[in-house]
């Protein structure tokens, strides 16, 4: 992942007031979105509507930006529309999660309008938000208002209105940030799941990031500096920091401590910079969590730094070199017996979280496994990779997830191979589904019994709670177990077993004959048998089956059929 700053820094390159720019200034735009974004990846991931452990909304977007910007990192050509072309392939490529490919479509969009331009000028630059806007709509089978639509509209329209005053690009640059800004905390009066959360649109937030920082870059402000917004420490989300490991990042520090005083959040960082990078900082209950990735060697720096400010009460070192060692074991599946494919039949492609459940899918007779789920979805060049030399042209993919469905989508677009996606929203309706598969059997005839099959079996999942909130009329507490059916919350409790409890009583599971669990890496398996025998004595009439999932956040993935 690059992480170097437009060519000159922002302090010494910054627009000066103009009526055109070139494919050249495009790319330096477009890397500092990037960056801006990158810089408030967590703040963007904490925006979850169920307080989950999985948002991904910001991951998904700086992956799709970044490889967006990958297209044209080291280009020399300054046509605009070619340059703009090359983004928008990028982001298609690599386009993540359901923001991701949205994303993906005002880039889409935007390029439409400058074909072949040297120079955006204002009135085109009006023209391509207009048709970013209305690629990204027609992209959405039912567009839903109070999201990422809703900002790009709003954008679309504030650039119009500015037209009318001024040719000036940074002027009008200033404007759609600001209409960006307010089309942001006005989607939980659009959207009533987003007041009821307390929360503002994710996908929406991380467009406002890019043009914000496209904005800051513009006016030489920095871009690379940590945010001085303070997160609640279960939004933090520092599993995923160990996805990107730069040079010198060989020890992760977390300390939680008490300050003396107020804290100068500013200094703070300013001070820790010196020290080491991936620095986060939350907040909860007047105790501070401090995250940072330091050199072999000066992993007590922070300590020190913490005890000057305030007293700590924990701290915890991880070496990150072992730790992607093992993170890279346990997702290793090269093992796996993958279904042999033929001229002619239908492959099946699933997508799966965990080792574990990707074993089961193998055992099913899938042709081929994405790796991805609920906390790293697969992007569309990933998912298109899977199947685009199997020796068939007859292809059914099983996403596993609501978030992925689109991506699936987006890849089936760009084959020339028949390809049908299975909408599955979850891991057991990816097994349902493969249940029907008939290799040699009509396509279509296939396609239609899969898709019967996913409506008759119920899914539940357990995780914890990543913030105290109240939705579907359930009270939820940071840090406790909660329950989500067929994804809907449903439950919250401190004790695993009870929820899970709760979980099979609300989805009927009397009315089954088999209830699976898959149980998470957070668990071991003795502890996983234990709660399912608790299920059998209170379900005597129905099998109970326990499987390794080994997927990440989730403590069980659990089948009802």
């Amino acid at each position: 992942m690059s992480s170097h700053q437009p060519k000159g820094t922002p302090s010494q390159q910054h627009f000066q007031p103009a009526s055109a720019v070139n494919g050249e200034v495009l790319r330096n735009l477009v890397e500092a979105g990037l960056t801006w974004l990158r810089t408030n990846q967590q703040i963007v991931n904490s925006l979850n509507v169920f307080p989950v452990p999985d948002g991904d909304t910001g991951t998904n977007m700086v992956l799709t930006m970044q490889a967006a910007f990958d297209e044209v990192a080291n280009g020399n050509e300054n046509n605009f529309g070619k340059v703009c072309h090359a983004i928008a392939h990028g982001s298609l490529m690599g386009a993540r999660g359901n923001s991701g490919v949205i994303l993906s479509q005002i880039w889409r969009g935007f390029a439409r309008a400058v074909d072949n331009l040297e120079t955006l000028d204002a009135p085109t630059l009006i023209k391509a938000l207009a048709s970013a806007r209305d690629t990204a709509y027609k992209g959405v089978v039912r567009p839903v208002e109070g999201t990422i639509l809703t900002v790009i509209k709003d954008v679309a329209s504030a650039a119009q209105n500015a037209l009318n005053e001024t040719h000036d690009l940074l002027e009008i640059l200033e404007r759609i940030v600001a209409a960006a800004d307010n089309s942001v905390q006005r989607t939980p009066e659009l959207l009533p799941i987003l007041r009821e959360a307390g929360v503002v649109d994710s996908g929406g937030k991380g467009l406002f990031f890019i043009l914000e920082g496209m904005l800051r870059y513009a006016k030489g402000l920095p871009l690379d500096s940590p945010t001085t917004t303070v997160l609640p420490i279960a939004s933090m989300n520092l599993q995923r920091t160990i996805e990107h490991i730069e040079p010198g990042q060989d020890v992760e520090v977390v300390i939680d401590f008490r300050p003396h005083g107020k804290l100068d959040i500013e200094a703070f960082y300013h001070d820790l910079e010196k020290m080491g990078t991936s620095i986060q900082l939350g907040e909860g209950d007047g105790i501070y969590r401090l995250h940072i990735h330091v050199a072999e060697g000066r992993q007590y720096e922070p300590i020190e730094y913490i005890k000057r400010v305030g007293t700590f009460t924990k701290v915890a070192m991880e070496n990150l070199a072992a730790q992607m060692e093992h993170t890279s074991e346990r997702s290793n599946i090269a093992q796996l017996t993958l279904a042999p494919v033929e001229p002619g039949q239908i492959a099946a492609v699933a997508v799966a979280p965990g080792p574990g459940i990707a074993r089961v899918f193998a055992s099913l007779g899938v042709a081929a496994i994405v790796h991805g789920g609920q906390t790293m979805n697969p992007s569309t060049q990933e998912i298109l990779s899977a199947f685009e030399n199997l020796p068939t042209d007859k292809i059914v993919i099983l996403p596993n997830n609501k978030n992925i469905i689109r991506t699936a989508e987006a890849a089936k677009e760009l084959t020339v191979k028949k390809v049908a996606v299975i909408p599955t929203r979850s891991v057991p309706q990816g097994l349902a589904a493969m249940m029907r598969l008939s290799p040699h059997a009509d396509f279509d005839q296939v396609v239609d019994e899969m898709e019967e099959a996913i409506h008759q079996v119920e899914t539940g999942e357990i995780t914890r709670a990543t913030r105290s909130v109240e939705v579907d009329g359930v009270a939820v507490k940071e840090g406790e177990f909660i329950a989500l059916h067929n994804g809907r919350l449903v439950a919250s409790s401190p004790s695993l077993t009870q929820v899970t409890l709760k979980l099979l009583q609300v989805a009927h599971a009397d009315h089954f004959e088999l209830i699976t669990l898959f149980y998470g890496k957070d668990l071991t398996k003795q502890e996983a048998n234990q709660i399912a025998d608790e299920i059998r004595f209170a379900y005597p009439e129905q099998e109970i089956e326990v499987q390794d999932g080994g997927q990440p956040h989730y403590y069980f993935i659990i089948s009802i059929e």
